[in-house]
Formats: C-alpha cells, sequence, structure tokens
C-alpha cells in the first residue's frame, strides 16, 4: 500500500508544481522535477527510490517519446536530415574534445579522459520533448532537428562507447554493435511500413473494448524492448513506434488517447521520479568539482549543438534554443556512467559527482530552451509589426 500512497502524493504533488511553475513563467516540467527532489530522500523523504518505481518511470519516459513521435511531421522529419545531423555530430565533437581535455587536465589517463568526454557527448531529448511540447514547437523546423538530432547521437555515442570499450580492452565485438544498430533500423523501418498498419487494421474491428489502444501500445513497448535489445535506447524504440503510427489513418485516436494514459500518472510519476533520485552526499566537499564540470557540460553542448544548427542555417536564437534542448543527459548519461563505474573507467566519487551533474544539466534545460525560444518569438514579433 505504500506504492499507492507514494503514487497519491506524486500526482497531486506533481500537478500543483507544475502549474505554480507556469505561473512563474516556467515549463510546467521545470516544477515537476524540482518537487521530485523535495518529495525524495534528499529532503522531505516522503517517496523513495524503488524498483517499482523506476519501472513505472520507464513506462511514463516510453509513452512520453511514443506521444512525440506520433505528433513528428515525417515530411518535415527527411527535409531536416541535413539540419539534424549537423546538430547531433557537433553536438558530440564539442563535448567530446573539450571532456577530454577536461579529464586530461583532472590528471586522468586518456582512456578515462575519453570516456569523461564521451559521457559529456551524450544526450536524452525526453525532457526537452515536454519543453517542445508546452512551447509549441513540436512540430516545428526546431522541433524536428531536435528530435531527429537526438537519434543520431545515441547511435554515435553507443558506437563510440563500443569503440572505446574494445580499446580498453573489455570484450566487446564492435562489428557485432554495429550489425545489431543497423538490423534494428533496417528492421523498425520495414516493420513501420508494413507490418504496423497491417497489425492496426486487424485490432480496429475487435470485438473488445480499446483494442486500438492497445495495439497502438504493444507496437510500442515491443519497439522500446527491441531497441534496448540492439542497444539502443528504448526512447528510440518508441518514439520509431509513434511516427510509425503517424502515418497510418488510427493516429489521431491513438494518440488522443495514449495521451490521456500517459499525462494522467506515467509522464509524471517520470519526471517527479528524477528527481526523487537526487543525492546531496559529497556536495559540499566536491561542490567545485560539481559546479566545474556542470558548466562544463551544459556549455559544451549548447554551443556544439548551436554551431551545428547555425551551420544549418537556422538563427542565432533558434540554433542556441537547439542547442539549449540537447543539454539534458538525462538517462542516457546515468547509463553510460554505470558502464563506467562497473569498468573502473571512473571511481566511486566521480561517479556520485557525474549524477549531481546530469540532474543539473536536466534542471536548467527547460528554462533555457523557454528563454532562447521566446527571445526568438519576440523577434519575429517584432519583425511582422515593423
Amino acid at each position: 500500500m505504500n506504492l499507492i500512497f507514494e503514487l497519491a502524493i506524486i500526482l497531486l504533488a506533481s500537478k500543483v508544481a507544475g502549474d505554480i511553475s507556469v505561473k512563474l513563467g516556467q515549463p510546467s516540467v521545470l516544477g515537476k522535477l524540482l518537487i521530485g527532489i523535495i518529495l525524495g530522500p534528499a529532503v522531505l523523504g516522503v517517496v523513495s527510490e524503488t524498483a517499482t518505481l523506476e519501472e513505472l518511470s520507464q513506462i511514463g519516459v516510453i509513452l512520453l517519446m511514443f506521444i512525440a513521435g506520433m505528433e513528428t511531421d515525417l515530411d518535415e522529419f527527411k527535409r531536416s536530415g541535413k539540419a539534424s545531423s549537423l546538430v547531433g555530430i557537433n553536438g558530440i565533437i564539442v563535448p567530446l574534445g573539450i571532456g577530454y581535455l577536461a579529464g586530461y587536465l583532472m590528471n586522468m589517463s586518456t582512456i578515462e579522459a575519453l570516456f569523461l568526454g564521451l559521457l559529456l557527448s551524450a544526450t536524452s531529448v525526453s525532457i526537452s520533448v515536454q519543453a517542445l511540447k508546452e512551447l509549441n514547437k513540436m512540430q516545428s523546423k526546431e522541433g524536428t532537428a531536435i528530435l531527429g538530432a537526438a537519434v543520431i547521437d545515441d547511435v554515435l555515442v553507443i558506437l563510440a562507447l563500443a569503440f572505446l570499450m574494445s580499446m580498453a580492452g573489455g570484450e566487446v565485438n564492435l562489428s557485432m554493435i554495429v550489425l545489431k544498430k543497423v538490423l534494428f533500423f533496417g528492421g523498425a523501418i520495414l516493420i513501420a511500413w508494413k507490418v504496423v498498419p497491417w497489425v492496426l487494421k486487424k485490432f480496429a474491428p475487435l470485438k473488445v473494448t480499446e483494442s486500438l489502444i492497445s495495439a497502438g501500445l504493444i507496437i510500442c513497448f515491443l519497439y522500446a524492448y527491441v531497441a534496448e535489445l540492439a542497444g539502443v535506447a528504448a526512447i528510440i524504440g518508441a518514439y520509431i513506434a509513434g511516427t510509425a503510427i503517424s502515418l497510418t489513418d488510427y493516429k489521431r485516436e491513438i494518440f488522443e488517447k495514449v495521451e490521456t494514459i500517459g499525462y494522467s500518472i506515467f509522464v509524471p510519476v517520470f519526471f517527479t521520479s528524477i528527481g526523487v533520485k537526487a543525492s546531496f552526499e559529497g556536495l559540499l566537499e566536491n561542490w567545485g568539482l560539481i559546479i566545474g564540470l556542470s558548466i562544463l557540460a551544459i556549455l559544451t553542448k549548447l554551443i556544439g549543438a548551436a554551431l551545428g544548427a547555425r551551420m544549418a542555417r537556422f538563427s542565432w536564437k533558434s540554433s542556441l534554443g537547439i542547442g539549449a534542448a540537447m543539454v539534458s543527459r538525462g538517462e542516457v548519461a546515468l547509463i553510460i556512467a554505470s558502464i563506467g563505474l562497473e569498468t573502473k573507467l571512473i571511481t566511486e566519487a566521480l561517479f556520485s559527482i557525474l549524477v549531481i551533474v546530469v540532474l543539473i544539466t536536466t534542471i536548467v534545460t527547460p528554462p533555457m530552451m523557454k528563454f532562447f525560444f521566446k527571445q526568438e518569438r519576440n523577434k519575429k514579433a517584432m519583425k511582422s509589426t515593423a
């Protein structure tokens, strides 16, 4: 029954905190992240981090990216291929290079310094997706470029990680990892084209309650699961499943009901659980390093991705907004950090510091996006009234 009580507290607190955040001129997701810190062990201890809560949170982020996929304009997505590539690649090169330099200055070995740079190169746009929705940027050129860049970023970082682990002497078969990625994306596209419409068509006339919505969720969860098996983030699989459904005649019905399911319980749990994971242990002893790495993590991703967007001919304000959306490291960086801890490429002390840094990048992303995209909106408004 403790879980039931915690869910009630999370839902109540996240909705109230989100509303307060909006009234203060910030995206609601910022309030949900901060209330998670307050509810969690770091402050009040009302909600604890449990395996069940983590599983519910995972469903939340999968549904969030599934919804984002259904909202994606594939024609715009195709047109933004160059922009997505430039944003994704530049958003890796700059953090990787400067992260490596920082590791070198911290007296790390070459492999350890490269690992730190790679960790800083990771991106998780699950938080950014919610901010894009609230800013009505989800289907814009900027939103499409961000989502495309996230897919490219995820694949390149995982491949680079595999290459680095093989250099470090780990038992990693790089060619097999590349093959798994190719097979996954090839199979995912083929199934999206041929199988998904057929499955939905067969489920639609079934004489059971909400058969079509169930079919959509089955497709979403299977894509997420297979993506994880292939070494691609589950959220990328869920996003591809959403884009597959966006091409069918059943898109609107599935979208509306999945959005209701997701935002009524699972998505708020996801946002709040990020804050619940926060721990301030070692904060005072390592505050200088935490601040330094946080600034490094924010600026390298912001500048790198923004330069890529600028090369793709976005305005400076839009480019900075795109760069801001790529700042959040989220669960992808935490997975990489865990691998580094297991293989002894980073110490336990540095792991704890990096967890706090990841949390900071996640919290600052929504207000940064709001600031830069608001500046761009104001600029366009001034032009239209001139």
